[in-house]
């Protein structure tokens, strides 16, 4: 049967992309339906979307439990796979409702639940033994060590934090590790996902629950040593530049990852239609992928492009703080205003109908702008002028900048791009025909994603007399795929002899062919889905008799001489300098205490940062407190307590992390309120935990270093002369209240909370449960103020004073005041 047989290979362009390594999974955001559909039309490989609960994008549209099965349908009808965003920290008592939404994607077929919550890994283990996990962004992944606790508890993939370089991402990438995927386009937080508390300090809206009311995107003064920082007009401090990877796209591709991720949940369906179609041609190579790709991503969304993190840190391009929100194409500065025109050199393409504002440098006030009416060509440029009365052209001035900020040409191409019923894009479907004189025309037909149909003709090859089945007129006539969502990719003639059938019935192979592909792709993948109802770890209260507990964090020398003068009975330091737990665990031990005292290391690790792990073992501390993957490998010999950082927010989270790496205690996540909290100490023995009742919040946590970016010229740590080393800083929000800045051995920055927060009230309800380690924390109180605190504290446990006595006094004498915090709900 092979004596004539040939292979036609589809000529593919030149692309270093496709050269060694296999092409990346392009995955896109879908909010809604028309997102969907947007994204599958442009070429998206995957979409991620969200149920009405669980997920970190609370304010998209989002999927019901109703639709997934038929959006599910849809996505494997065209070879598409669709990952459900379970990204949130589920809380003790919605176990039972989060069992129950798992149980649903899984049935329904759903490719992957991408998670944040340990707890919710497991129970999707005791639910499933092949459903794939990824390993949300939001697990703060950046070391290797990170992907190897995602593999043991059962991950399938691992999102890499964004704060990753390029460098970095190829040490975690090889075959001996977990396949990776990485954000390459959309916006940037400036916090470590899965680390700010930001809007659950100021707002009691938890991102670790997808409530975030984006506070980085506000304005602040920098205030360094009581003087504000003079900075024109960059006052979007902590506002990064959105991400856009295309233009290191084939130096990424090269680290080996799995999968190019576009940000944009809440985004337009014209917005994730230009950057999947984007992204999609400059993948597949097509030599005019880039032309006109930065005009288009300005366009779909821009604060401004940079490539992120992916070539190192960069603190003087990663934030220009000059606005906080969408600006789109840069046109160019007004020269001048006459009557009702404005005159400038555009920069970029401008006609009628197009959108544009006015910047005049003060993006938290009122703008200007409109609908462009006229665009006239001048010798020195061109004149714009608007409809009567849309734009008050009194307030434009020489020197304002211009942006485009809307397209209505490109929006109506990209919504043509995915409008009706038939395909737009089609993925590729290779053929084989088997056959000879006397015996059915085989014909074999494999997709992208492993689906293979073989059916046979009706009626026998003959002897051709003329006009042979050659391999031309079967591509001619089996590429004949219109309106379905394949094109012909690879052909193999492996027809024996000249041999012919009639036209009619090798259409109706093809068609046949195709609608049984089609069949079998649309039916729901089949996970294994347990019926029995996962055991939780059993919950137990102490013996009566144990006294309530009282932890101590201090962040200075002289906070520690206080807590060690006012017998503390743990003493926990998290010093910005490291070098400095060696000097304090010997003062601790020169005073002879009937105490303990532990160290903290930072809270980010990433490779090639051993020697700080170094230096905070060389102190010789009672032990640790544990923030990151790397530290529960590093300090497994020593006496660990594992901090808010690990998000425990549920029973079968603090199982793993409790008995799996032997720690002795695990900080309550700094999410719960008191209902929550109460929820957790019931799910699992309350002396576990230990709950933090006040303490200044750590905000933002982050790469971004504004010491560096505001205090000096340098780039990173390398240049930037140390400011933070120099200056106590502040960073005052809208309202006027300033909140602390610190900088770690890493140069990662942390902004506290200016107002600290208690739980004082609900200390006689969380002592009932059973809880007995209380952790009060401090950052910049003077050793007065520590002692003030910790002995009211002392008293508070003791129940020589109420909660509410001690909130009162506190707000009374504390000078930023004292708040009841998230855990007021």
């Amino acid at each position: 049967m092979a004596g004539n047989a040939t292979v036609e290979q589809q000529a593919q362009p030149a692309n270093e992309l496709r050269a060694a390594l296999p092409r990346p999974e392009l995955l896109a955001p879908a909010g809604d339906w028309e997102c969907a559909k947007a994204a599958v039309e442009n070429g998206a490989d995957a979409i991620y979307f969200g149920l009405e609960r669980f997920n970190a994008r609370m304010r998209a549209n989002n999927f019901t439990e109703g639709e997934l099965p038929r959006l599910m349908e849809f996505l494997h009808r065209r070879g598409v796979k669709g990952y459900v965003t379970f990204n949130t920290l589920v809380f003790a008592n919605e176990m039972a409702e989060a069992e129950g939404y798992l149980r649903t994607l899984i049935a329904a077929g759903a490719d992957a639940a991408i998670v944040q919550d340990v707890g919710i890994c497991r129970l999707i283990r005791q639910l499933s033994p092949d459903f794939p996990i990824h390993a949300s962004t939001q697990m703060t992944i950046t070391s290797a060590a990170g992907v190897e606790f995602a593999k043991e508890l059962g991950c399938n993939l691992v999102v890499l934090a964004r704060e990753c370089s390029m460098k970095e991402i190829a040490k975690m990438a090889g075959p001996a590790t977990l396949p990776l995927e990485v954000f390459v386009h959309g916006a940037l937080c400036v916090a470590y996902s899965g680390q700010c508390l930001t809007s659950e300090s100021l707002g009691g809206r938890s991102a670790n629950r997808g409530e975030c009311a984006q506070a980085c995107r506000m304005p602040y003064d920098l205030i360094s040593d009581g003087q504000q920082v003079p900075l024109g007009d960059r006052r979007y401090l902590l506002s990064p530049q959105d991400l856009a990877g295309l233009e290191v796209l084939p130096e990424l591709v090269r680290t080996g990852v799995a999968s190019l991720k576009i940000e944009g949940r809440l985004k337009s369906p014209e917005y994730v239609a230009n950057i999947t179609q984007v992204y999609r041609r400059a993948l597949d190579g097509q030599a005019a992928a880039k032309e006109g790709s930065r005009y288009n991503l300005e366009m779909a969304f821009s604060r401004g492009l940079h490539t992120g993190w992916f070539g190192g840190t960069n603190n003087q391009a990663l934030v220009h703080a000059r606005f906080g929100k969408k600006r789109g194409v840069y046109l160019g500065a007004v020269q001048r205003v006459d009557r009702d025109r404005v005159y400038l050199r555009l920069e970029a393409p401008l006609q009628p109908g197009d959108g544009i504002v006015f910047d005049a440098g003060r993006p938290d006030e009122e703008e200007q702008g409109g609908r462009v009416y006229g665009v006239e060509a001048r010798n020195t440029g061109a004149a714009i002028s608007f409809g009567h009365d849309d734009v008050d052209l009194n307030r434009v001035h020489a020197g304002d900048k211009v942006w485009k900020t809307s397209d209505p040409q490109l929006d109506r191409k990209l919504r043509q791009s995915f409008a009706g019923e038939a395909p737009h894009f089609r993925r590729r479907l290779d053929l084989e025909a088997h056959g000879g004189v006397g015996q059915a025309m085989t014909l074999i037909g494999r997709d992208e994603t492993g689906h293979v149909v073989q059916l046979d003709s009706a009626m026998p090859l003959a002897a051709a007399q003329k006009q042979p089945l050659t391999t031309e007129r079967l591509r001619e006539q089996l590429g004949r795929l219109g309106g379905t969502p394949f094109e012909l990719g690879n052909l193999k003639n492996a027809l024996a002899g000249e041999v012919i059938l009639p036209m009619s019935e090798l259409n109706r192979l093809r068609r046949a062919l195709v609608d049984e592909l089609e069949t079998l792709r649309a039916q729901p993948k089949r996970w294994i889905l347990n019926e029995s109802t996962p055991a939780t770890p059993a919950a137990r209260s102490p013996s009566a008799t144990t006294e309530p507990h009282l932890i101590v964090l201090v962040r200075e020398m002289a906070q520690l001489e206080a807590a060690m003068a006012g017998e503390a009975q743990t003493i926990y330091c998290e010093f910005e300098d490291p070098k400095k737990y060696r000097e304090a665990v010997a003062r601790f031990r020169a005073a002879n205490l009937k105490a303990e005292i532990f160290v903290a290391p930072p809270r980010i690790f990433k490779t090639g940062e051993e020697w700080i792990l170094k230096q905070v073992r060389s102190s010789e501390a009672d032990g640790y407190l544990l923030r990151n993957y790397d530290h529960l490998q590093y300090f497994a010999d020593s006496r660990r307590v594992g901090d808010f950082s690990f998000n425990v927010a549920n029973g079968l989270a603090a199982d793993y992390f409790k008995n799996r790496f032997g720690l002795e205690r695990l900080t309550a996540s700094y999410d719960l309120n008191i209902t929550q909290l109460e929820a957790l100490l019931a799910s699992a023995p309350p002396e576990w935990f230990e709950i933090t009742i006040h303490q200044h919040m750590p905000m933002f946590h982050m790469e971004h270093c504004v010491f560096c970016a505001f205090l000096s010229q340098g780039t990173d740590y390398t240049n930037c002369g140390r400011p933070c080393d120099k200056h106590k800083v502040e960073m005052r929000d809208r309202v006027g209240l300033e909140h602390p800045l610190k900088a770690d051995a890493g140069c990662r920055n942390t902004v506290f909370n200016g107002r600290a927060q208690t739980g004082a009230e609900y200390a006689g309800r969380l002592l009932e449960l059973g809880a007995r380690h209380f952790r009060i924390e401090f950052v910049n109180e003077t050793a007065e103020e520590v002692t003030a605190t910790m002995g009211k504290y002392r008293a508070l446990l003791a129940g020589k004073m109420s909660g509410a006595e001690l909130w009162r006094e506190l707000k009374l004498h504390n000078q930023l005041g004292v708040t009841r915090g998230p855990m007021a709900g």
